[in-house]
């Protein structure tokens, strides 16, 4: 093909040169070719996840198929502030496993490449959806739905009903039972607002979070603290994705989940190849393999639990299944966009008439 073309006129240069200019000619065509080599055999990637799924994903792949992969471990937040810094020389091929937000607002500003998977046919809904938002800039890979977990025991403790909907939340008889993140610092949080809006419109979410306040003991930095809260038994009821509360129950802890009757939102964890990658084909190698039912298996072995996005994946086998969970069809383009969810923050710290952050 082109290499074997690039190959000859390189020879070509070769015979054409003379004494000393032959030998560099030589050496300039045998470092090009180590430098196609070792790019061909190795990708960087951007990993949102924990250290230990970053790892084990990158022996699966390199098991797979052969190319070595070097995961850099960042926040979403992160990952985004290096694609728009390098966006002129991009050191990384792939961009895994973070938050939905930022890799659309990467999508909408070209940052990333547009690649429809062969493999997205076999995906669930939510996965395709993001990706046709994105114009196939991304991917839906897993999804965390949210909800509460509460502690059956505290509220026999309290005889207490187990509540099942959102609308249990803010009756009085729960007053200071409820933990749920800061908005402000959460993604989970966020989209609990996000959510409320589009189940209920704007006017009667604002009214149900002023409602649930009382009921708040304590707006917490991150949204794994109300699901951990609620398992170490110091909480009553806890909002949360429904995974970071799966990671507790996996262990034993007296937790009990509700996805809620009305509807709940999700979050979408996404991947992106990044527009400029120095490899692109084995870029797309990580991209179909990531959204394969073998590793779409791998986070549940290593306690993570949220939803994956390829419908032949395996439910984990620890985990009690849930039942019916009824999900709105979340508008991930409106509520991922930095104006609303700036516009929304700003209405939620007024209405509760929080402080300023420090």
């Amino acid at each position: 093909g082109s290499d074997m073309k690039n190959l000859g006129a390189q020879v070509g240069v070769c015979r054409r040169a003379r004494g000393a200019g032959r030998l560099a000619a030589v050496v300039v065509s045998l470092a090009a070719m180590a430098g196609q080599a070792q790019a061909a055999d190795s990708i960087r990637v951007a990993c949102n996840l924990k250290a230990a799924w970053c790892e084990a994903m990158a022996k699966a792949f390199q098991a797979s198929s052969g190319v070595a992969v070097e995961m850099v471990i960042k926040t979403s937040g992160e990952s985004y502030a290096a694609l728009k810094a390098e966006h002129d020389k991009p050191t990384f091929d792939v961009w895994w496993g973070g938050a939905g937000d930022p890799q659309l607002q990467a999508a909408e500003e070209g940052l990333t490449h547009s690649y429809k998977s062969p493999i997205t046919s076999e995906l669930n809904g939510w996965a395709q959806r993001f990706a046709w938002v994105s114009g196939y800039r991304s991917v839906g890979v897993f999804t965390g739905v949210l909800g509460f977990s509460y502690n059956p025991e505290l509220l026999a403790a309290k005889k207490l009903p187990e509540p099942a909907c959102w609308d249990d939340l803010i009756k009085p008889e729960y007053k200071g039972l409820v933990q749920v993140a800061d908005a402000r610092l959460s993604g989970t949080a966020y989209t609990f607002l996000a959510t409320l809006v589009q189940l209920k419109g704007e006017t009667a979410a604002f009214d149900y979070v002023k409602q649930l306040h009382p009921n708040i003991a304590t707006y917490t930095r991150t949204g794994a603290a109300p699901a951990k809260a609620v398992a170490d038994g110091k909480a009553t009821i806890g909002i949360s994705f429904l995974s970071m509360a799966m990671t507790h129950l996996a262990k034993g802890a007296p937790v009990k989940l509700v996805a809620p009757c009305e509807g709940t939102g999700y979050e979408t964890g996404a991947m992106s190849i990044v527009k400029g990658a120095p490899n692109l084909a084995g870029a797309k190698r990580f991209f179909d393999y990531a959204l394969s039912p073998a590793a779409q298996e791998l986070g549940a072995t290593l306690d993570e639990y949220q939803t994956p996005a390829n419908r032949a994946a395996n439910p984990p086998s620890n985990v009690p299944s849930m039942g019916p969970v009824k999900l709105i069809k979340y508008d991930v383009a409106r509520y991922g966009s930095s104006a609303e969810r700036k516009r929304l923050l700003a209405k939620w710290q007024q209405t509760l008439d929080l402080p300023n952050l420090p």
